[in-house]
């Protein structure tokens, strides 16, 4: 992706129309964690690619290209490791009063994936958790914001209790978005919680901790895609959190990138060599976006003391 192909601005994942995001989370009495949610407008398409060996997602499968359902009603990214899952239940329960979901006799069934990051106990409470009431609240807050609105980053959401660098050094909720000459919008959400630190200017003398991590990130694009489409798109997108993060994708990361088409934008499929074209120019464009995503979460986020311990800043500006 050329210079004339991108906004100069790092942008946001609200700049793709209709998307939108909501944050609920605490940082006191024990806590350091909370929720994020990224809703989409309906009809949206999506997938998933899981890269990390040590996940904690829920409803994945439903996005595989092979099953049912292609839409999704929402994507729930979450601190509390495992435990934090159930926050998709609370969003999946406001999604059924909004109405949104797969329809079926006597009413809808929300799609709603879910991936969490490994906090727990950095707030000093081991049970402090993000549960089905902060999930809930998390997707109120998302439903009530304005088209296009300004994505809080750094030590907000899901980003809230997650560190890098083995917990040397905070990391967050990040967020970029690129626009390319056709008029695709690409945009992405990171929450960093890396073993890893940025490649090339990684401070010396990182100390050995808890190696129990992960990053997380949702890529949404105004294009329409089918979700064969969205799962190749999130795979390469996986390039940008291993361009960011050194290293990546261990064993001990629970790497997960979602992709969300919207639709509305056709790609030029005129021929076959021109759809392979529209679709390598996209995916190279959402690899570009997590890596600044990722980057501004690392960035965004201000240092954190705890009963646990310290959280630095990362020093410098790695954007």
């Amino acid at each position: 992706m050329g210079p004339s192909d991108r906004a100069t601005a790092p942008g946001q994942i609200t700049d793709v129309p209709g998307i939108r995001v909501g944050h609920r989370q605490k940082s006191d009495g024990g806590w350091l964690s909370g929720v994020t949610v990224v809703l989409p407008p309906a009809g949206t398409v999506g997938s998933v690619d899981v890269r990390g060996g040590g996940p904690g997602t829920h409803e994945t499968d439903a996005l595989d290209p092979t099953t049912l359902v292609s839409t999704v009603d929402a994507v729930v990214l979450t601190g509390g490791s495992a435990y934090g899952l159930v926050t998709a239940h609370g969003v999946q329960r406001w999604c059924e009063e909004q109405g949104r979901g797969f329809t079926v006799a006597g009413g809808v069934v929300p799609i709603v994936p879910a991936a969490a990051i490994f906090d727990l106990g950095r707030g000093g409470d081991f049970s402090a958790r993000p549960d089905e009431a902060m999930g809930y609240a998390a997707a109120v807050a998302a439903g009530a914001q304005a088209e296009g609105h300004d994505v809080e980053r750094g030590n907000v959401g899901a980003g809230t209790g997650a560190v890098i660098g083995r917990g040397k050094y905070k990391g967050g909720v990040g967020t970029a978005s690129a626009t390319l000459a056709n008029g695709v919008v690409v945009g992405a959400l990171a929450v960093v919680n890396a073993l890893g630190l940025p490649p090339g200017v990684s401070p010396a003398g990182t100390e050995p901790g808890a190696a129990l991590n992960t990053t997380l990130v949702v890529v949404a694009t105004n294009a329409t895609l089918d979700v064969a489409e969205c799962k190749r798109t999130a795979s390469a997108a996986h390039a940008g959190l291993a361009r960011a993060l050194n290293p990546s994708h261990t064993l001990a990361d629970g790497d997960t990138v979602f992709c969300l088409a919207t639709g509305g934008q056709e790609l030029d499929r005129s021929t076959e060599a021109a759809r392979q074209v529209s679709l390598i120019t996209l995916q190279s464009a959402a690899a570009d976006v997590v890596r600044l995503a990722i980057l501004d979460g690392i960035s965004s986020a201000p240092a954190v003391t705890t009963p646990a311990g310290e959280f630095g800043a990362y020093p410098g500006d790695v954007r």
